[in-house]
């Protein structure tokens, strides 16, 4: 395989036939998705969450911006004044990016083809540059049968926290000689004892107390404090396809089939608090990675995470608000009214808002997705939709048409929804081929407000990954053969 190459030598992907295109989209997604694709430094703490211990700068640390999952960031975005500022081809696709105290950008990427030794689709950390987001620096991880590389977040100390393949939890440091910058291994937890053959991380998280969350694909639940190791396993069956949502008294774990509150005590053992099953429907659909909800949970409302979000897998999908305590129904209401009737996307809030993006028939390569969709395929059509919650009700205020294709981010400070997306839907038309636009969005009124085309498909096909926005205003947004610096 030459999926590298192939990227590195596609300079006009436009003038290329689509038949073409679809074939190097193939090599590369399938290479990045065989893998499991998929916050203080001085930075502005976010209103209501609290200091977490060893944890890094607030709002760029976390794939979700913070321990509650809201997807939103304390920092304005590029917003009605958009530019690409640079770009670099950093050979993989980066699931993650996170921007330390240092102001470094660094991410958790799938890389194409590794050296040492020689593989392919490789976990790697890789650190840029951030004035010319050319990458500086790459650490490639241990590959196991499963490999959970692509799961992290940044510490206290801009150290990355990520799992590998040997079922180790790593901190990855950087510094600068006078050869340049390198990364390497700072610390190693292992806790394989703990993960049986043939499973791996999917979720890492640290905790208020210090300790470090981690879950499995096949549901193990486990913390790390210190050289100490716990864990329980869910029932059997119940398999986890997202990451874990953390708050002062618990983490929420969401499964293949049910919604898990849980507690860990002294101990550190974690307990369930309680289950919830939810309706996970008669297959995966199109545009989900598994069979069962895409979303991770997301915490919210009074205190800041009094109540728990997730959108199930029914027919209509039902938007579901528990009360975190007790697991009790808030409300519960479709999810979507026009837009695609799915998502495999997280849920952003704001206050008592939430924001859900639909990928009801975005299409996944095969090798990434758990057995077959109901129906095989369907349109893209994408959508957004923001829904308010009361103490007893959920009301839809807006819902627009935005075709959104990477994990967007709400800014408090800006008032916008920032991501990457295509253009409308054209009957007929191939999902990876065409212009790739950034786009920001009113929360207020889900209107429009910039569209600025920053690329050209199959070669930044968003892929759904995660970016974040730093201080400065600068969206940090990787697609399958790009790593994009925008800005204003």
């Amino acid at each position: 395989m030459s999926a590298a190459p192939a990227i590195a030598g596609t300079s006009r992907p436009h003038t290329c036939h689509p038949v073409g295109m679809m074939r190097i989209w193939a090599v590369i997604v399938a290479m990045v998705f065989a893998v499991g694709l998929p916050a203080g430094n001085g930075a502005a703490v976010p209103a209501g969450v609290p200091a977490t211990p060893g944890l890094g700068p607030a709002g760029t640390s976390l794939m979700h911006a913070d321990l509650w999952s809201t997807d939103s960031t304390p920092f304005p975005g590029p917003g009605r004044s958009a530019r690409l500022l640079a770009s670099s081809v950093p050979g993989g696709a980066c699931a993650a990016t996170f921007v330390g105290g240092d102001a470094m950008p660094v991410s958790l990427c799938t890389q194409y083809i590794g050296i040492s030794p020689p593989a392919f689709a490789v976990s790697t950390v890789t650190l840029f540059d951030p004035t010319s987001a050319a990458p500086v620096s790459r650490l490639q991880l241990t590959k196991g049968g499963l490999l959970g590389g692509v799961y992290g977040y940044l510490d206290d100390r801009d150290r990355v926290v990520v799992a590998d393949g040997s079922g180790a939890i790593l901190r990855v440091a950087h510094r600068k000689s006078p050869t340049g910058w390198r990364l390497y291994i700072d610390e190693r937890t292992d806790v394989s004892g703990h993960i049986p053959s043939g499973d791996a991380i999917t979720g890492l998280a640290p905790d208020f107390s210090g300790r470090i969350w981690f879950a499995t694909t096949h549901g193990v639940v486990g913390t790390v404090d210190g050289s100490r190791i716990r864990s329980m396993h869910l029932p059997r069956g119940e398999d986890l396809g997202n990451g874990l949502t953390i708050r002062a008294s618990g983490a929420s774990i969401l499964t293949t089939h049910a919604l898990y509150e849980m507690h860990a005590g002294g101990d550190g053992v974690p307990r369930v608090v309680w289950r919830r099953a939810y309706d996970r429907g008669p297959a995966r659909k199109p545009g989900q990675l598994t069979w069962g909800s895409g979303t991770t949970p997301t915490y919210f409302g009074p205190g800041g995470d009094g109540w728990v979000a997730i959108v199930d897998n029914g027919a209509r999908p039902q938007l579901i608000v528990y009360d975190s305590d007790t697991g009790s129904t808030v409300c519960r209401m479709p999810a979507f009214g026009t837009s695609g009737q799915g998502t495999e996307n997280s849920i952003m809030a704001w206050g008592r808002s939430l924001v859900i993006p639909s990928t009801y028939g975005y299409q996944y390569p095969p090798m990434a997705v758990t057995g077959p969709s109901v129906p095989v395929d369907a349109p893209f059509l994408g959508g957004s939709t923001r829904i308010d919650v009361s103490d007893n009700a959920c009301r839809r205020v807006w819902e627009n048409g935005d075709r959104i294709a990477s994990l967007p981010h709400l800014s408090r400070a800006d008032g916008l929804i920032h991501a990457l997306g295509y253009g409308p839907y054209i009957p007929g038309s191939i999902q990876q081929v065409g212009p790739i636009y950034y786009l920001a969005t009113d929360f207020a009124t889900g209107k429009r407000v910039r569209t600025l085309g920053v690329g050209q498909g199959p070669l930044d096909e968003p892929l759904e990954l995660t970016g974040t926005i730093g201080r400065d205003g600068t969206m940090w947004q990787a697609t399958v053969g790009r790593m994009l610096k925008i800005g204003r």
